[in-house]
């Protein structure tokens, strides 16, 4: 009798975990780039402000921190 197993029934899904949270990471970072981009363009097109590195990168961060906070509430359920 030939046995086909399924990555559910072999177990050690730790591969699997760490590359869909590698993926929602990396979409996210992606993600809070071009927001950071569009604000970057939006806040220096009002005149002779400049958007320094750091407020730059922490849009990305702070993009990032919100697109996890609605990963863990659709994929953790509320």
């Amino acid at each position: 009798m030939n046995h086909l197993f399924t990555i559910l029934e072999v177990g050690g899904l730790g591969g699997i975990v760490v590359m869909i949270v590698s993926m929602i990471v990396l979409g996210a970072f992606v993600f809070g780039l071009v927001v950071a981009a569009i604000i970057k363009l939006i806040y220096e097109s009002g005149g002779d402000k400049k958007y320094s590195k750091n407020n730059f990168w922490l849009t990305v961060l702070i993009v990032m921190l919100v697109c996890g906070i609605i990963s863990g509430a659709i994929c953790g359920g509320m």
